[in-house]
């Protein structure tokens, strides 16, 4: 069958009338130049795991509305912690997504679990008991992606880790025996990184705007890099041995290249 490519966008932080963000980065201009590549890699949906906006206001949404609108595949949203309930109104969603717990989308046989790991008010998220249950519902049956904001692991980068997913160890114990469930990805951190969280490969998706610097000393300092930007494309197969996933990470902007690594009389170049 045809590969099921989900392209995962993370972190926009889109401020009203496309500011800049921290009065330096033009996330605005990120995100045109993101949904640009998207069209071109043109996967089969496009999943952005929060904070889609700076502050969570009616202005910002109305803003980030524009400059996504020219994608042209489904797009699919969970909150981040700079997010607030206004996103439902932006991109509405069921009666789960508007409780706090997730919802979910079916590309095809592959199912996309969103789980809110959201706390109004807070920069960490929470996988609480009723989140978890509603995941573990989820993914029961066939192929699926796991979704949410916070990463449910330490990745070094104490400022951030002191905000992640806190209690991951349940969600953890509710991913372990989804057969099914062939990756996680999160966001929250603005960086590729990688780990394993109940059995399964767990991914970071980096920001098509900044990076949170990587700096792993125990007291570094919360500051940010404008590395290259990108996005992760998330390959889903059907194999005769059964549903395989494979990630590749997108640098967005523009490099030399395509150049052959032979000539055409088959001589190395």
């Amino acid at each position: 069958m045809k590969p099921i490519v989900i392209a995962q966008l993370t972190d926009t932080h889109i401020r009203e009338g496309g500011a800049f963000a921290y009065g330096r980065v033009d996330t605005a201009s990120f995100l045109a130049r993101a949904v640009e590549h998207l069209n071109a890699l043109q996967p089969d949906a496009v999943v952005l795991t929060g904070d889609l906006v700076d502050y969570g206001t009616a202005a910002e949404y109305e803003t980030f509305r524009t400059l996504i609108a020219p994608l042209r595949v489904p797009l699919h949203v969970i909150p981040g912690n700079h997010d607030s309930a206004l996103i439902w109104d932006a991109f509405p969603s069921g009666d789960t997504a508007r409780a706090g717990l997730g919802h979910t989308v079916d590309v095809g046989p592959l199912r996309l679990v969103m789980m809110d790991s959201t706390v109004p008010g807070a920069p960490n998220g929470l996988a609480t008991e009723e989140r978890c249950r509603y995941v573990a519902d989820a993914l029961a049956g066939g192929p699926s992606l796991l979704f949410l904001h916070h990463p449910p692991f330490l990745t070094g980068i104490a400022h951030m880790d002191r905000n992640n997913c806190h209690e991951a160890g349940r969600l953890a114990a509710a991913i372990a025996p989804a057969d099914g469930l062939l990756a996680v990805g999160c966001g929250h951190v603005h960086r590729m990184i990688s780990a394993t969280v109940g059995g399964r490969r767990t991914l970071i998706a980096p920001s098509p705007a900044h990076a949170v610097s990587l700096d792993l000393s125990p007291d570094g300092p919360a500051t940010f890099h404008l590395e290259p930007p990108g996005v992760l494309l998330h390959v889903v197969t059907r194999e005769a041995d059964g549903w395989h996933h494979v990630s590749h990470l997108s640098p967005i902007g523009a490099f030399a290249g395509p150049f052959p690594f032979f000539q055409e009389d088959g001589e190395l170049v």
